[in-house]
């Protein structure tokens, strides 16, 4: 019977996390302080450890190095309501081993303590990250805190890095987060989009050129891989670059050494890639248009951003943080009534993040009163809001790419009858949540328009995992 030790100044917590951990057969010792802590350690480490950040006698991240110390292959979960990027990068370069934000659920928390058990610990890591360093991600969602666990994984390594998301969607700032909060901050962060290179100088701007390399070419020029020497080079849009640029890049990711254009002497490579598409590679790669290598050189670590309509929660966060920068930069001070939130959160957001920070901007900077209404908003969207032909134009190239990679992952689904199921079943999340935003997050008046009843709505969110929201009262 394996002996688990927990933290957590909430009573509650402690009781229902070691009632849960009881009932999988483990024993449980509980403690609501730092203190509690260290004099149930000094009888012996327990199998793993499952505390709280913030204790009221101090930091249980900034304590895991004097645990690690004594303790070096003590495997500890991490629970904290600070749901932030800081938070998860602290604990995984502390040593954790695990990182639930709260609110978690009890068989997440038992799944990661049977995971703790069969590896045996993790070492400890380096120093914590210092809290005052920028935030470049913001949010608090479950979708966001998933990408949080990822990038605290790989921030303290050199993997390359694969970003893919709906354009807006905050790809670079995970490039710069992965650069910020790693061993190579110190040194530049450059990107290049490939999308506005024209295509025979590609090759030059990457990997520079020398005097008299080509027409035009007065001196020479050092490209993005020297310039990133020693730091991160982040290469956006990387599914629009020319196959034949595509070729050279793969060398220089196998070799690490490139030449510029028109000379002669090897460089040596020392960068960390990190590259982002908006566009589906793996599509690319049947259709001959992405090499294959280069995509599986590229993707070593996937993260894939939500879109905002998958980020209910943080849309709230998100506005007061735009208008927030708006006033730091001159802009008046703005407030929002509870039903512009819900306009806010009822939108679709085809631009994402990036298309809620215009509209925020252009409040700070146009609203005629200082609270702004649900009517100011769906004014302001409105003014935003693309043709309807090209949504249409989008939904079906957005099918044609949902069937190509249905015929990749299972190919016999284009034969057996099965396409129909796996079509609906990719298409049913997004709908069920575009219905809850529309409707407040009122789940009887979202079941109605969606034409089922509340219960087989409820059982669906259980399913899909989709975060259940506050309703609003529903109309009587």
């Amino acid at each position: 019977m394996s002996e688990i030790l927990v933290v957590d100044d909430d009573a509650a917590i402690r009781t229902v996390v070691a009632q849960s951990l009881r009932r999988s057969g483990h024993r449980v010792t509980t403690a609501e302080s730092l203190a509690q802590l260290d004099r149930l350690l000094a009888n012996g480490a327990p199998d793993v450890l499952v505390t709280d950040v913030i204790l009221p006698d101090g930091d249980g991240l900034a304590h895991l190095a004097s645990i690690a110390a004594r303790f070096p292959t003590l495997p500890v979960i991490v629970l904290s309501a600070q749901n932030t990027l800081t938070t998860a990068v602290r604990a995984a370069e502390a040593g954790a081993y695990d990182y639930l934000p709260k609110p978690f659920d009890l068989d997440v928390l038992g799944r990661a303590v049977a995971g703790a058990l069969a590896r045996g610990g993790a070492q400890a890591g380096e120093a914590p990250v210092a809290e005052d360093r920028a935030l470049p991600l913001i949010g608090r969602s479950p979708a966001m805190q998933d990408v949080y666990r990822v990038i605290a994984r790989i921030v303290s390594n050199d993997l390359t890095v694969l970003v893919s998301g709906e354009s807006g969607t905050g790809k670079e700032l995970v490039a710069r987060a992965v650069h910020d909060l790693g061993p190579r901050h110190a040194a530049p962060f450059v990107a290049i989009n490939m999308a506005a290179i024209p295509r025979e100088l590609i090759e030059a701007e990457l990997f520079g050129h020398e005097r008299g390399a080509f027409t035009g070419a007065a001196a020479r020029s050092a490209g993005r891989f020297e310039q990133a020497a020693g730091g991160t080079l982040f290469l956006d849009e990387i599914g629009d670059m020319p196959i034949e640029a595509q070729t050279r890049l793969l060398r220089v990711l196998q070799s690490g050494e490139f030449t510029t254009v028109g000379g002669a002497r090897t460089i040596r490579a020392d960068v960390r890639i990190v590259a982002a598409t908006n566009r589906d590679l793996g599509v690319q790669v049947a259709a001959g248009l992405f090499r294959e290598d280069l995509f599986y050189r590229l993707n070593v670590v996937p993260v894939a951003l939500p879109p905002l309509r998958a980020r209910g929660s943080d849309i709230a966060l998100l506005a007061y943080h735009f208008l927030d920068r708006a006033v730091e930069q001159g802009l008046p001070r703005r407030r929002l009534t509870a039903e512009a939130l819900v306009a806010l959160e009822q939108h679709m957001w085809p631009g994402n993040v990036r298309e809620l920070e215009n509209v925020m901007r252009r409040l700070a900077v146009l609203a005629r009163d200082e609270v702004i209404d649900a009517e100011a908003i769906r004014a302001m969207i409105g003014t935003a809001l693309p043709a309807g032909p090209v949504v249409a134009v989008d939904l079906a190239a957005a099918v044609r790419a949902l069937i190509d990679r249905i015929a990749r992952e299972r190919p016999t689904a284009l034969d057996d009858g099965t396409l129909y199921d796996h079509i609906i079943g990719e298409v049913e999340r997004p709908l069920i949540e575009a219905m809850l935003a529309r409707h407040g997050h009122n789940q009887l008046r979202a079941a109605r328009a969606l034409g089922i009843n509340r219960n087989t709505l409820r059982k669906r969110l259980d399913t899909l995992g989709i975060e259940a929201r506050p309703e609003e009262p529903a109309p009587h």
